[in-house]
């Protein structure tokens, strides 16, 4: 039986959502081990005047205790 637990953590880019998801994950890599999935519950982005500064996404991220 496998028992998975979930976390919510939030990252950020200066690139894309889809960038700052991955730095997400990597950098939640560093301290949490059988990472099995991920699931962005929630984007934002940061303005400045008028552009797009950075990019934001929570996440819950789902491992495996072992």
């Amino acid at each position: 039986m496998s028992v998975v637990k979930n976390i919510e953590i939030i990252a950020e880019s200066k690139k894309s959502w889809e960038d700052a998801a991955a730095e997400g994950v990597k950098a939640a890599a560093k301290s949490v081990k059988n990472i099995r999935s991920v699931w962005v519950k929630d984007q934002k982005a940061t303005v400045s005047g008028s552009k797009i500064t950075s990019f934001r996404v929570t996440m819950a991220l789902s491992f495996e205790l072992k």
